[in-house]
C-alpha cells in the first residue's frame, strides 16, 4: 500500500466484507488520532505532545516523584482542552457500532480524555486511565480516585493524607491499572475482529494487543492518517485516511 489515502471505494468494499460475517467478540483499540478532529493532540504525530523540541523529558513515575508539579504543568492545560472537547463522528460511529453488534464489544483506549463513554460507548477500557480524575500518589492512601476537572498547574495536598495528587492516569514506566489490563487480555483471547484506530503501535503493552488478537486467529484491521514504517505483519488490512471520515463509512453510516 502507498502513503496515499485509501478512497471512500475501498473502504466501502472493506465494509461489505465486514458486514458478510457475523462477529461473535470484537474488539476495538483507538489512539489518539482518533479524537484530533475534537481538537485533541496527538502523543507522538507531528506537532504531537511528546514531539515539541522544548520538552526535555517525558512524564515518567520517575518525574512524579521528583516533581509532582512538574506533571501537573504538563497535563494542567491538556485537562481544560478535554473539558472544553466533543466527541467526534469517529467516536459516535463506535458507539453505534458497538448498539448494533450482536456478539461482545470491548473498546480499548489509550486516550485519557473519555471522549468514548461521552459518545455513548458502554463496553470501555481505559489503559491509560482519565485525565477527567483525580487521586493520591499515596499508594496506601483510602482517598478514592474523584472526578476533577480543575486544570491544575502545581500539585494540590490530599486532603486525607497531605501527599500531592496527581492525574489519574498511566505515566510513562507505570504499569497498566490491574482491572484494565486482565480485561483486554480477556477480550483478546476470544476476539475474532481486531480494529485498531490512530494509535502509532509504538507504546507497549497496547502495540502488542494485535499479535494477541491475530494469535486468536482473528481478522485484523488498522485505520490511520499514516501507515505504520515498517508494516506490521499482524494487520491484515490497513485503511489510510482521517477516522471520523473513515469510520463512518467503513461502519455501515457513509
Amino acid at each position: 500500500m502507498t502513503d496515499s489515502l485509501t478512497s471512500d471505494a475501498e473502504v466501502v468494499a472493506m465494509r461489505t466484507r465486514l458486514q458478510a460475517a457475523s462477529w461473535r467478540h470484537v474488539v476495538v483499540l483507538t489512539g489518539a488520532g482518533i479524537s484530533v478532529a475534537s481538537g485533541l493532540p496527538t502523543y507522538r504525530g507531528p506537532g504531537g505532545l511528546w514531539t515539541r523540541p522544548d520538552l526535555e523529558e517525558v512524564p515518567d513515575a520517575g518525574m512524579l516523584a521528583r516533581d509532582a508539579s512538574r506533571v501537573w504543568s504538563l497535563f494542567g492545560p491538556l485537562r481544560e482542552q478535554v473539558r472544553t472537547a466533543a466527541p467526534n463522528a469517529a467516536h459516535l460511529a463506535l458507539a453505534r457500532w458497538e448498539g448494533r453488534c450482536g456478539g461482545s464489544f470491548t473498546l480499548l483506549t489509550q486516550n485519557v480524555d473519555g471522549l468514548h463513554s461521552r459518545a455513548g460507548s458502554r463496553e470501555v477500557v481505559e489503559l491509560h486511565g482519565s485525565l477527567r480524575r483525580t487521586r493520591c500518589t499515596h499508594a496506601r492512601c483510602t482517598l478514592a480516585p474523584f472526578e476533577d476537572s480543575a486544570a491544575h498547574t502545581r500539585a494540590p495536598v490530599c486532603p486525607t493524607c497531605g501527599e500531592p495528587l496527581r492525574p489519574d492516569i498511566t505515566l510513562f514506566d507505570e504499569p497498566l491499572p490491574v482491572d484494565a489490563e486482565w480485561k483486554a487480555k480477556h477480550a483478546l483471547r476470544e476476539c475474532d475482529l481486531f480494529l485498531a484506530i490512530g494509535t502509532s503501535g509504538t507504546v507497549s503493552p497496547a502495540s502488542n494487543f494485535v499479535r494477541g488478537a491475530k494469535y486468536a486467529g482473528a481478522r485484523t484491521l488498522l485505520v490511520n492518517l499514516t501507515p505504520m514504517r515498517p508494516r506490521h505483519p499482524d494487520f491484515d488490512v490497513e485503511l489510510l485516511g482521517h477516522a471520523e471520515h473513515i469510520l463512518p463509512l467503513l461502519l455501515g453510516e457513509g
